[in-house]
Order: structure tokens, then C-alpha cells, then sequence
């Protein structure tokens, strides 16, 4: 795709966007994200199904989901994996506007509202409907709860995501504070920018305005776990032992023998070592935005 054609694309979307909340702010009923009006994927008779994970930034969760996605694969299941932010679409403009500490909340939000209803239609859908495992590394909560905590109406960020259809399984991974702090700081020397909040200003320094952000956002997600029907996971203990729990809690939601392949994956080339990937994964906890 051309940088014209993916400037045209994003302004699209974005576009599409603000039409739904101008409709919004003009009174007109449209679809709005709430626990009560969420169908699962399973309510919807997809034949796949959604599992997400949540938490705080360093609470472990990419790790667990990461280990999940390799169990599952050994034990021959169709499953695919997709993460915050990571449409191709918009991956880059998010992250040249980071860097240049450009993002308003309200970009914010519009962003990943386009990031994540590309990556919806154009990957987790049709993939669901092939009958699929998928796995989410962060899903619309996620907005639901950072981008209220930066200043967002919670009616208008919710409205932006009312398309969205809610994951048969939800795992939040709380974890203490320090504990999120800790991870992060053992990966690398410093905490990012917008992942310390400091564009809100909360303080000017880093690790004091990380510990009132992450907090707000911790709140956020405490409120809405009954609503969405979060599983609370204690992600304070070790890795293994929180694997242990996900696996069994993940068998015992989802009939795993029904999304068997039929055949065989294929033996990946010789050149990738597989133990160095899950090594790498594992000293990156929570590490991103």
C-alpha cells in the first residue's frame, strides 16, 4: 500500500468515526458498548470463538497469552493471535506521533479506535468465521479504560467501539503497582512517555506520575470487571503457576476439541529457534503502549 492510499484509508475511518459521533452528539440511537447490550462471539454463532486478556502495563499478560498461543498450537488447535496497535494501517502514524509527544487524548482515542476496527474487520472476523481460537492482547477495554482516564467522555468512547461484539473470555491480570513497575524497568532503563501518563501532567516525575496513571487506569478496569464479566487473575504469582490457571480456565469455557485442525502445522524452517522468541517475549512483560 502506498503512503497516499494509506493516508486516504486512515482519513476514511477516521472520518467514518466522527460521523458516528456526530450522530451521537445530534441524538440518534446507534449501537453502544455496554455489558448489558454485548453479545460473545458464541451468542452471535460464530464459529470461533474470542478470548482477551487486560491489565496494567508489566501486569505479565502478554507473557500468559503468548504461552497460551503456544500450548494451544501444540495441541493442534486453529488459533490466531493479534495485539493492540498493530494494524499496519496506523501502526506507524501512532508511532512517529509518540515519539514526537504529538497525541492529544482525543487523538488518542480516534487512533486506536481505527486501529482496532481495521484489524476487527479485516482479520479477527473473518478468522472467527473460519472457526478460529482467536487471542487479543488487549481488546475495546482497553480504550474503555485509558482513554477515560485521559480525559475522554466515557459515553463517546464507548459509542466509538459499539460495533464491537464482547470476547468469550476475559482475563484481567491485576497486579500490585510496584509489582507492574518492577517488570517494566527489568526489561529496559526507563518508562515511555504516554505510558507514564505524562502528558497529563500528573507529575514531573516519571515513576510518580506512572504509579497515579496506571492507578487511575486500574480503577477504571475494576469498575467495568463485573459489567464485562472480567476473571480476575492474580498476576503477582509466578508465570508457571498463572499458566496453570489460564490453561485450565480456558479448557473448562471452551470446548478445545471442536477447533482441532485437521492436519498437522508445519515444522518451522531450522533457522528459528523458537526458545529464543519465547525467552524474548517473557523478558518484555507489558512493555508497550
Amino acid at each position: 500500500m502506498t503512503n497516499c492510499h494509506r493516508i486516504l484509508t486512515i482519513a476514511a475511518k477516521i472520518s467514518a468515526i466522527k460521523l458516528r459521533l456526530s450522530q451521537m452528539q445530534n441524538g440518534l440511537e446507534l449501537p453502544f458498548a455496554t455489558g448489558e447490550n454485548m453479545k460473545t462471539f458464541e451468542e452471535l454463532n460464530f464459529p470461533g470463538r474470542l478470548i482477551a486478556v487486560e491489565g496494567l502495563d508489566g501486569s505479565g499478560k502478554s507473557t500468559q497469552i503468548y504461552l497460551l498461543k503456544r500450548w494451544l498450537e501444540a495441541e493442534g488447535i486453529k488459533v490466531y493471535f493479534s495485539e493492540w496497535n498493530s494494524s499496519e494501517l496506523v501502526k506507524s502514524a501512532t508511532s512517529k506521533g509518540k515519539k514526537r509527544e504529538l497525541l492529544t487524548p482525543t487523538t488518542f482515542s480516534l487512533i486506536h479506535a481505527t486501529d482496532f476496527a481495521d484489524r476487527y474487520e479485516r482479520h479477527l472476523l473473518p478468522l472467527l468465521r473460519a472457526g478460529y481460537i482467536v487471542l487479543c492482547d488487549r481488546y475495546v477495554f482497553t480504550a474503555f479504560a485509558r482513554d477515560v482516564t485521559r480525559g475522554c467522555p466515557p459515553d463517546w468512547v464507548r459509542g466509538l467501539y459499539g460495533f464491537a461484539a464482547q470476547p468469550d473470555l476475559t482475563m484481567f491480570f491485576k497486579a500490585e503497582l510496584e509489582v507492574s513497575l518492577n517488570r517494566i524497568l527489568e526489561g529496559r532503563p526507563k518508562l515511555k512517555f504516554f505510558e507514564a501518563g505524562m502528558d497529563l501532567r500528573l507529575s514531573t516525575d516519571p515513576y510518580e506520575s506512572f504509579r497515579i496513571f496506571q492507578g487511575r487506569i486500574l480503577e477504571q478496569y475494576m469498575a467495568m470487571s463485573e459489567e464485562f464479566n472480567f476473571v480476575v487473575m492474580d498476576a503477582n504469582q509466578q508465570v508457571g503457576k498463572q499458566q496453570v490457571l489460564v490453561r485450565k480456565l480456558v479448557s473448562e469455557k471452551i470446548d478445545l476439541k471442536k477447533f482441532k485442525r485437521r492436519s498437522p502445522l508445519p515444522l518451522p524452517p531450522p533457522a528459528i529457534r523458537l526458545e529464543d522468541k519465547s525467552k524474548e517475549v517473557e523478558e518484555d512483560i507489558g512493555a508497550t503502549v
